[in-house]
Order: structure tokens, then sequence, then C-alpha cells
């Protein structure tokens, strides 16, 4: 008897990145293909009557014509705090902080709540595929233990971090440059590396950070160059006047992290929208990566990312919700407000790069596209099974499709939580979400 696994029906695969190479030559479906699993691993990618013909004691899953079987989805910047709050009216970043997100944060004192809204995050997160997050928590340390927790129940893989904080923001949302230190290095020490967690050094952004509390965190960033650190960049205009007023010494926005020590290969600067030429030539020289919040950028009325402008510089780029800024927890929403956003600048995006953002590109920004991210042998087994016929609506535009890639673009247009067919977690299908499939 064998514990092993055929998943059967069409694959999408990576052989390189569609970001800097035609996706033709390098984002491939195979209609008749099928992964095999062994334990938690990707074994086998290949045509479906080869891995059945060798593996004949394998459980052989089949899925319809279709189906899509994907890499997972990788959310590479999200706040779990504000779920409650995601789609809340009509504000600027600071107001929406100010009204929303720090009130609710503070609710997050409460270890209960933290909890609750920890396990309510990842149900709904696996529930739209994504089976990696990258988030912010609060400042309370049982905030990051809660996420890390909850993850680690479902055996999934997970990026967080305390967010410090040690001024512009309510009492009972502070700390201090020693303890944001302190707590950081604790809950390093707890949880970085410790089955599938990655500990991202998290600054909000320079604004809630005096420039003492930026130099302790880039003291412990260097004291631990394997994490990740991760915090806000040129999200909106007005932001970036109060930063200038908050460090009129710094050349830019960049350099208030920059003269700190938080700029480097493993650096994360979510939303990046009014970016400085010195700005992009310096996280271009460094190898930092960029984040693009589609949804958030239009919800709060932040700007245009310009996805073409900074690929043709060779900055890694992924992709995010940004919940609940964000007002989807939905990758595929989040793909096609990426599309919307690149047809704005005269730069659509193909529903190949979409997908390789939102998986492989994102895998990629957070250093872990060794492990997860694509179909491939070795690789960590997280993936996501798509309906390309989801609903009514989906399947009427399915059916006029001249081939697998008009089927994908309109999942990405239209669907949401009933396009997922199936989650897979490290191997193990994460729970039933329909009739049981046909053993072939």
């Amino acid at each position: 008897m064998t514990d092993d696994k055929i998943l059967v029906g069409p694959t999408l695969t990576f052989s390189g990145n569609p970001m800097t190479a035609p996706w033709q030559e390098v984002v491939r479906i195979d209609t008749e293909g099928a992964v095999l699993l062994q334990g938690n691993r990707i074994a086998k990618v290949d045509k479906a009557v080869i891995l059945l013909d060798r593996y004949p004691e394998a459980e052989a899953i089949s899925y319809r014509a279709d189906h899509l079987i994907c890499p997972g989805f990788v959310d590479a910047h999200a706040h779990y705090p504000q779920t409650a709050i995601i789609a809340s009216w009509g504000k600027r970043l600071i107001d929406w902080l100010n009204d929303y997100t720090f009130p609710e944060e503070m609710r997050l004192q409460n270890p209960d709540y933290a909890r609750i809204i920890a396990d309510r995050y990842l149900d709904l997160t696996l529930a739209h595929g994504t089976t990696t997050v990258t988030s912010y928590c609060t400042i309370h340390p049982h905030s990051v233990d809660a996420l890390f927790e909850a993850a680690a129940r479902r055996n999934q893989r997970i990026v967080a971090g305390k967010t410090c904080m040690d001024r512009n923001a309510p009492e009972g949302l502070r700390d201090t440059a020693q303890s944001a230190y302190d707590d950081s290095k604790a809950l390093i020490d707890r949880w970085h590396g410790k089955g599938r967690a990655t500990y991202a050094i998290t600054p909000r952004f320079s604004p809630t950070s005096t420039p003492e509390q930026l130099s302790a965190l880039g003291a412990l960033w260097a004291e631990n160059p394997d994490c990740l650190m991760q915090t806000h960049l040129s999200e909106q205009t007005d932001e970036i006047a109060w930063v200038r007023s908050l460090y009129p010494e710094a050349r830019d926005y960049l350099d208030t992290y920059e003269a700190h020590g938080l700029i480097g290969d493993r650096a994360l600067y979510g939303h990046a929208i009014h970016l400085e030429p010195r700005e992009i030539d310096r996280i271009a020289e460094c190898g930092a990566a960029l984040v693009h919040c589609p949804t958030s950028n239009t919800f709060i009325g932040s700007g245009l990312f310009d996805m073409a402008g900074l690929r043709a510089r060779g900055i890694p780029i992924g992709l995010a919700t940004d919940t609940g800024g964000g007002s989807s927890f939905s990758m595929l929403r989040t793909m096609a407000a990426a599309y919307e956003i690149g047809q704005l600048r005269d730069t659509p995006l193909h529903a190949a790069e979409l997908m390789w953002l939102a998986t492989a590109g994102s895998a990629r920004t957070l250093h872990l596209e060794d492990r997860i991210g694509s179909l491939a042998e070795g690789l960590e087994a997280d993936l996501v099974v798509l309906d390309l016929a989801s609903t009514p609506a989906i399947a009427q535009r399915a059916g006029e499709a001249k081939d697998h890639w008009e089927m994908v673009f309109a999942t990405i247009m239209m669907g949401d939580d009933r396009a997922v067919r199936d989650v897979w977690i490290n191997g193990e299908r994460a729970g039933e979400r329909s009739e049981a499939k046909d053993a072939i």
C-alpha cells in the first residue's frame, strides 16, 4: 500500500518568469496532465497516462477537463487584524487608520479575540485558494502567536510579524524602540523557521515609528538576516508629505528606511505607487521586492502601480489582497484588479502573467520560490484546483472559449470562492469542498 496520490486534470506549470520572457515560452497548460503527490511534496508533474501507468498503487483523484490544477495562491501582503472591518466605507489612508484600523486593532488586546480573528482569516483565505499568507499582526505579541498557532494547526505556510509603532498611534497601540526590539526578538526565537513559519520584522511605516525604533529594528534585522522585513512605502501622496514633515533630513521616503538599515534583498515594500527615480534605482540595486495591492490601491484611492516600468527594471514583484484596505480576500479578484489597473496604464497583463504573480511571483518576493509557488518536482504540495465553469455566467463564457487561457481569464475576471474546487495544503486536502471525486 502507498499514500501516494495522483491528481489528474489540466495542469498549470512554469518553466520561467513570464514577466521577463514571453509568457507563451514559459507558462504551459497541459490539458492531459497530472501531479503525483508523495507525502507533503510534489514528486512528479507529467502526462496523466504516464503517471497512472508508472504508479499503479497510487490513489488517483480525477478532476474535470474544465478544471485547472494550479500552485496554491500566495498573498504577499495582508493585515489579518483588519478581517472584521474589510469593505468599510470611503476613507483615505490616514483616515482609514484612525477611524477603522486602530480601533479594531485595539480589540486584539484580548488574546481570545485575536485567536478568533486569526482562525476566521485563515478559513476565509483558504476558501479562496490561498495557501500562503504574509500578514502584519498588531503590536501585541499574542496576536502574532495567534496567527502562527492557527497556521500550524492547518499545517499552513505563514509569514508574519509583530507590527511596531511608537508614535502617531493611540494609547494602547504604541510600544517603544526597546520593547519593539525585545518583543520581535522573542517572537523570532519562538517562531522563525519552526515548521512552516517565517518571521518578518514589521515596522508599520515611517510615520508611526521614531528614528530610534527604526534603528532598533534595523539592528535586529542585521542580527537575524534570514528574516524578512516588511513595511509600507509611498502608498498615497498625502502620506508622502507626512513622511517629509517627520523626516526632513531624508532624501525621500525610502531613505527613512535606508538610513536605519531597513533595506536589503529580503525587504518587502507594500504599495510603492509614487516612487522617485532614486528610490527605484536603489530598490533595483539592492534586490528588494515590491508588492502590488491593486484592490486596496483603488478602494482607498491611492493610485496606479507602474507594473510595466518596475518589472522592466528587474525588481521582484508580488501580488496581494492587502486585507482589509483591500476589498476582497480573493486572489482571483486581486488578479482582476491588477488587470484593470494595467488597462488604465495601457499595459494589460495576460492571464498567464497574472497567475504567475499570484503564485510563483509572490513566492519569489518571500524568498520561498524553492518551496512553494509552482507545480514542480520537490516543492511543497500546496495546490488549488480551479473550476473554470463555476457559475452559470462563467460557464457560458467558458463554453465559447477558444482555449484554456480564455477560460482562465474569465474565471480571473468573474470568479470567487465558488471557483475553488479543492485546496491541498502540504499534501493534504483542506476539507471536502463538494461531492467526493471518482477514482480512476
